[in-house]
C-alpha cells in the first residue's frame, strides 16, 4: 500500500516536473518570437513624431503589437547629430531585427553602423528627401541595399504655384535652412532651378544651429516678401519663433508640410507625415514576414493636401482665394 501511494506521488511529482518544463518552453520560445525594433529619431517635432505614430499604428493594425511579440525601444537624438551615431550602434550592438529611422542624420547613422557591424540589420527609413543622395539606398525603384522606406520629397512647384495664388505680388521668397542637412540643401537647391519659372528669385540664409535662427532670419525678412519653409528640422523645431518673427513684420510664411502650418505657417500643400509614416510601417510589416529592404522599392506619399491656418490669415489680413479656401483643411495654431 504505501509503495502503491509512493509511486502515485512520484507520478504526480513527474507530472508536474514535465507540465513545468513545456511551460518553460513556451515561455523561452515565445520570448524568442518578440522581434525587437529601434526606432532612431534625429529630433522631436510635429512632423517626426506623426511619422512615429502612424509607423507604430501600422504594425499595430497588423497584429505587431509592444510588450507582445515586438519589443520598441526609441531614442531621440534631440537633434545632435553625433548622438544619433551612438544610437545606431546601440541598436546594431544589441542586434535588434529592424530600425526604424526617422529623418536623413539618423537613417544615415543607421546605415553606417550596420555596413560596420551588421549588414544583415534592416533598415526602414522615413521622412527621408532624397536617399540616393543621401548614400544610402542606390536607386528608389531597386534599394539595393538593407534600406527601404518612404521619402517626403515633394515638387517645389506646389508651393511655388500656392505662393503665386495666395500672394500674386510675390518676388523674392527667403528660405532658412540648415548647411549640414542634405537634404535642406537638396531642396534649396531645387528652389533655385524652379523659381525663374514662376517669377522668383531665392534668397537663403544658411545656420548651423537653431539659436542662430533669430538672427539669421532678420538678417533676410527686410529683402523677401515671403519665407518658404522647406523640409529642414532645425527649423521646424523652432516653428513658432520662425512665424512670429515674420508676422511681426507682415511677411507670409509658406509651409511644405501641415506641421508647419499647425505651428503657424500660413498655408501649405503638402504631405500628412502620420500617413506618410503608416506607409512606412507597412513596408516594415513586409520585412518582419520576411521579404528582403533591397527588394522593396522606397516610394512617396502620392496625394498632397492644402491646409490653411485661418489664426495666420487674420493676423496677416490676407484674402484666400476661393478656389484654395474650398479644397483646404482649415485648422488653428501657432503663436498667440
Amino acid at each position: 500500500m504505501v509503495g502503491k501511494k509512493f509511486s502515485v506521488l512520484m507520478a504526480g511529482v513527474l507530472l508536474i516536473g514535465t507540465l513545468s518544463g513545456c511551460s518553460a518552453s513556451k515561455e523561452s520560445k515565445a520570448g524568442e518570437n518578440v522581434k525587437k525594433i529601434g526606432i532612431t529619431q534625429v529630433v522631436e517635432h510635429p512632423a517626426l513624431d506623426a511619422t512615429r505614430e502612424g509607423f507604430i499604428k501600422a504594425l499595430k493594425d497588423n497584429n505587431y503589437i509592444d510588450g507582445q511579440n515586438i519589443k520598441i525601444d526609441y531614442q531621440n537624438a534631440q537633434g545632435d547629430n553625433p548622438t544619433t551615431q551612438t544610437i545606431a550602434d546601440k541598436f546594431v550592438n544589441d542586434n535588434v531585427d529592424l530600425i526604424f529611422a526617422i529623418a536623413t542624420p539618423s537613417a544615415q547613422a543607421a546605415y553606417n553602423s550596420t555596413q560596420k557591424l551588421n549588414k544583415n540589420i534592416p533598415i526602414v527609413m522615413t521622412a527621408v528627401t532624397d536617399p540616393v543622395k543621401a548614400g544610402i539606398v542606390k536607386s528608389l525603384d531597386n534599394p539595393g541595399t538593407n534600406v527601404t522606406g518612404t521619402s517626403d520629397a515633394a515638387p517645389i512647384d506646389v508651393q511655388f504655384k500656392l505662393i503665386k495664388k495666395i500672394i500674386p505680388s510675390s518676388k523674392k521668397i527667403g528660405i532658412l535652412y540648415n548647411t549640414s542637412e542634405v537634404n535642406s540643401e537638396v531642396q534649396v537647391q531645387e528652389a533655385k532651378d524652379s523659381a525663374s519659372k514662376f517669377g522668383l528669385e531665392i534668397i537663403a540664409q544658411g545656420i548651423t544651429a537653431e539659436n542662430e535662427i533669430p538672427q539669421s532670419l532678420q538678417s533676410i525678412l527686410g529683402k523677401i516678401d515671403v519665407l518658404l519653409v522647406i523640409k529642414d528640422n532645425m527649423v521646424a523645431s523652432a516653428i513658432t519663433t520662425v512665424t512670429k518673427q515674420c508676422f511681426e513684420k507682415k511677411i507670409p510664411v509658406i509651409g511644405t508640410e501641415s506641421a508647419h502650418v499647425k505651428g503657424g505657417a500660413l498655408a501649405t500643400e503638402g504631405i500628412d507625415y502620420e500617413k506618410l509614416g503608416y506607409q512606412t510601417g507597412l513596408k516594415a510589416v513586409e520585412i518582419l514576414k520576411g521579404k528582403k529592404p533591397s527588394e522593396i522599392p522606397v516610394e512617396m506619399q502620392k496625394e498632397a493636401t492644402i491646409v490653411i491656418n485661418k489664426d495666420s490669415v487674420e493676423k496677416l489680413n490676407i484674402k484666400i482665394p476661393e478656389e484654395i479656401s474650398s479644397k483646404a483643411e482649415m485648422i488653428s495654431g501657432g503663436e498667440k
